[in-house]
């Protein structure tokens, strides 16, 4: 049986120049699990939105071709009825979550199906417990973070058991570990289940290994139908930025086939004779006299002193938070969802105030949340912030479309002109999960830009829970828990030694380096004439004959 099926499908936004989808012709089977690459507005959202029948019942536009989902046209079903068939999470959770509790969002697909009380009760206490949400079941939406809404939206999604999940980035804003746990958890949905799946994702390295097929694609069209390892060949000859960070590592060292996770790439060493170790370790600085750290604090771009976030009558999200960050300094901010990362941000900028504590800033602080939308305010980019502001994004070209036809990671770039725009240069820059909707190549845009903004004197702090752009980013990372500080270090020491917070090359090098092109440094091509098996040894980040 097919589970969804393309026939030519030609789709074009109102008043786009171009389709969004150009002659698509594509068939996944019941039960297949497939994962959508391409970089931004290459059309896996649009593709995504045509599958649940948002396209064209909601977008409008002009639709040629047939999409089929389970049998059914699209165009003689709406969203709703096609919804029996297919759970959607979309790019943006926010617009999707509807109610103000928990529990009301999840039981209101099953409630509006006609399930008996006892039916809805039990779906909710499942899907609850499935996605790690049980303790947030009595919580208002309002009060959820980015990662927690995510989780909620996906769990209204999956609580009616749809035979077809189609879901846009749904690890985006998860941090590692509810990340990892949601992959897995499609793939037990697939395989006890038979549920289809359908995921759009750029962080590859987090779901290929759970994949049975990799679809790219390109302005529109499909340019690669492959296994995940075939698609990686593929990737390295003609999309680079599409590589996983592991593959990437392989083709730097002029090695193949490239693995397609960190179990087969840890494989893939060992038989060719090759050991790796984590880095050696850094020296501990020692503790500086108490007249020298408030020094520091005084010449600080930022310092947080003693903060405490209290929430009435609900628990505190900052407990006694000391913080310094000097201009030019680049810091990452790390840690599970829940943390008080988007919380401390927000103090940083004076959206919030202290309940205890003190909070400094040298001058204006640019600060981007989660939510691209709540920076756009004109119905046409060029109106949303200046052209200098736009070229610096790489949206100058876009200034006459609606801000709505944007791919998600275009209208992050827009939310991050709007805030950097203006006449005096911000001395703080706060972003929160800046990289969300963005493909590789706009990540290390970004990273490079923000370099450039710290070396003309701003404090850069970043909210992430993508270890790779942290590690490109920033030279130096936090990690929050329970709204504590309880890790400050370098980018090399944080991201290289552990499992959750670590770089996919960092893991298959057990820290032995933490960037493809430095982790390729370790896997020298063997000479000539010599076997994979005589390469040298790696031990401690560094080779020996």
């Amino acid at each position: 049986m097919t589970a969804l099926r393309f026939d030519g499908v030609t789709y074009t936004y109102p008043g786009a120049a171009r389709p969004a989808l150009d002659d698509v012709r594509l068939e996944i089977p019941a039960g297949a699990f497939v994962v959508l690459a391409g970089g931004s507005a290459s059309g896996k959202s649009t593709l995504l939105r045509a599958a649940s029948g948002l396209v064209p019942h909601y977008y409008g536009g002009t639709l040629a071709g047939r999409v089929l989902l389970c049998g059914t046209d699209t165009r003689d079903a709406g969203p709703a009825e096609l919804s029996a068939h297919a759970g959607t999470l979309t790019q943006d959770p926010e617009t999707q979550v509807i109610l103000t509790t928990v529990r009301g969002e999840l039981a209101f697909p099953l409630e509006n199906a006609g399930q008996r009380a006892s039916e809805v009760a039990r779906g909710v206490e499942e899907v609850a417990l499935a996605l790690g949400i049980a303790a947030l079941l009595d919580r208002g939406t309002a009060e959820l973070s980015g990662g927690e809404l995510q989780r909620v939206a996906l769990g209204a999604a999956l609580v009616r058991r749809p035979s077809v999940l189609l879901l846009d980035e749904p690890t985006s804003q998860l941090d590692p570990v509810a990340g990892d746990e949601l992959i897995w958890l499609l793939r037990r949905l697939n395989e006890e289940w038979g549920t289809t799946v359908l995921l759009a994702e750029h962080r590859l390295e987090r779901c290929l290994a759970a994949a049975d097929r990799v679809v790219a694609m390109e302005a529109g069209a499909v340019v690669c139908d492959a296994a995940p390892q075939q698609f990686l060949e593929w990737a390295g000859d003609h999309a680079p930025p599409l590589q996983t960070p592991i593959a990437a590592m392989w083709r730097a060292a002029g090695w193949s086939p490239p693995p397609t996770g960190v179990k087969t790439g840890r494989l893939a060493l060992t038989q060719r004779g090759l050991t790796v170790g984590p880095r050696p370790a850094e020296p501990v600085e020692p503790q500086r006299p108490r007249f020298r750290r408030r020094s520091r604090a005084a010449q600080a771009g930022l310092a947080f002193r003693g903060v405490w976030h209290e929430l009435r009558d609900g628990p505190a999200t900052l407990r006694g938070v000391d913080l310094s960050i000097t201009p030019g300094e680049r810091v990452a901010i790390m840690g599970r969802n829940g943390a008080g990362k988007s919380t401390l941000l927000r103090h940083a900028a004076g959206v919030l105030q202290p309940t205890r504590g003190t909070v400094t800033r040298a001058g204006r602080t640019a600060l981007l949340l989660q939510d691209p939308g709540a920076y756009v305010l004109h119905e046409r980019v060029g109106d949303e912030a200046s052209l200098a502001a736009l070229e610096a994004v790489g949206l100058a070209e876009q200034a006459d479309r609606h801000p709505a036809t944007l791919s998600g990671g275009q209208r992050q770039r827009l939310a991050l002109a709007v805030v950097l725009d203006g006449d005096e240069a911000p001395a703080v820059i706060a972003l929160d999960e800046p990289t969300r909707g963005m493909d590789r190549a706009d990540k290390a845009a970004l990273a490079d830009r923000l370099q450039l903004l710290a070396a003309d004197g701003a404090s850069i702090l970043v909210a992430t829970h993508d270890p790779e752009f942290a590690a490109r980013v920033a030279d130096r990372v936090v990690l929050l828990a329970d709204g504590r500080v309880i890790a400050d270090g370098s980018a090399a020491s944080l991201l290289s030694g552990g499992w959750y917070f670590a770089t996919e090359v960092a893991r298959v090098t057990q820290g032995a380096a933490l960037l493809p092109a430095d982790g390729a440094a370790l896997l020298e091509p063997a000479p000539p004439g010599s076997s994979r098996s005589e390469l040298p040894t790696v031990s401690g980040g560094a080779a020996s004959a």
